[in-house]
């Protein structure tokens, strides 16, 4: 069983005014991988469901998913890449916790400085690792999810209060 990569691919603006067509943004080692997966899978999975549109699941081969999703499946890459198997349960459930504009927000400013697969012990990548990795495993508990929160791309600007 082999790596698993994740690329950014830039679309249509891919290949034209010096962008590449794509970019490799980090390679795990499938046992990471595998620790992982099901987590940003369940996460992706409730905000599909609730805006109401079909949920998805990682298979062998290629996987294409939103932008968006990418730049957080990202962050959660980044955190895990060197991870122990004891700090992998740490790191899914802290970035779990984060909101969608966190890990956009954690994306720009990682990919800024450290965003290639060699760079894993640079800037905010390696702070990604330090800040989620830190704390212990969390424990089973009763507790629901968090509802899903609302599209803030779609949201009406502003809304007249009755």
């Amino acid at each position: 069983m082999g790596e698993v990569s994740i690329v950014e691919d830039y679309g249509y603006r891919g290949s034209e005014g010096g962008i590449p067509r794509d970019e490799e943004r980090v390679v795990l080692e499938r046992r990471v991988w595998s620790q992982i997966s099901d987590v940003a899978r369940r996460e992706f999975n409730d905000r599909l469901k609730a805006l109401k549109l079909k949920t998805g699941r990682w298979h062998t081969g290629t996987n294409l998913v939103e932008r968006l999703l990418g730049r957080e499946l990202c962050v959660l890459a980044w955190a895990a890449e060197k991870a122990t198997d004891e700090e992998l349960p740490v790191i899914g459930s802290k970035w779990a916790a984060l909101r969608p504009e966190e890990r956009w927000w954690l994306f720009m400013v990682t990919v800024a400085e450290a965003g290639l697969p060699d760079d894993h012990q640079r800037g905010w990548r390696r702070a990604l690792h330090l800040a989620l990795a830190d704390g212990d495993a969390p424990k089973p508990s009763k507790r629901r999810r968090r509802p899903p929160e609302p599209d803030l791309l779609t949201m009406p600007l502003f809304q007249t209060m009755p």
